[in-house]
């Protein structure tokens, strides 16, 4: 289970919603499978993986509902916009993560898309489990709490 830091400058597409909806339970990186103009869109910076998620069919993990637009000057030869894209794992990793899926409820979401030292596209996947009501305005609760804590020490009351 690979944990790289990525940096700031090379995130093509970030899930914001997911650490709100779902308890991150584990972080992965994963490679993904793409066909010719996609990579182009992505380095666009026009992806989008907010409703998206993975999930695993006949031993194999796959991305689905991401959407990466089509690439303008792609010409006819264009690739649909929501298909399903292969992730690479390696068989050690899909079985831990199909495990968790069908024995703990766990979801497979991806939280971001992001080009690595070499320029490749990588994937970072988190097992998570939902998130109820109450968890989501606990967690806003401390959010605020700590950003007035913060306030208080430094002075800025108010």
């Amino acid at each position: 289970m690979a944990k790289k830091k990525q940096s700031n400058d090379n995130i093509a597409a970030r899930n914001r919603k997911a650490r709100h909806d779902y308890f991150i339970e584990e972080n992965i990186e994963a490679g993904i499978m793409l066909q010719g103009t996609e990579i182009k869109s992505i380095r666009n910076g026009r992806a989008s993986i907010e409703e998206s998620y993975a999930s695993e069919e006949g031993g194999e993990l796959f991305l689905v509902n991401a959407y990466i637009p089509e690439y303008q000057a792609g010409g006819r030869d264009q690739h649909e916009t929501r298909r399903p894209r292969k992730l690479l794992l390696h068989k050690k990793e899909l079985t831990k993560l199909a495990n968790a899926v069908n024995r703990e409820g766990m979801t497979i979401i991806p939280l971001s898309l992001y080009f690595n030292k070499r320029g490749m596209l990588k994937v970072d996947l988190g097992m998570a489990k939902g998130k109820r009501q109450h968890d989501k305005r606990q967690t806003d609760k401390d959010r605020d709490w700590k950003r007035d804590q913060g306030r208080i020490m430094r002075g800025k009351n108010g």
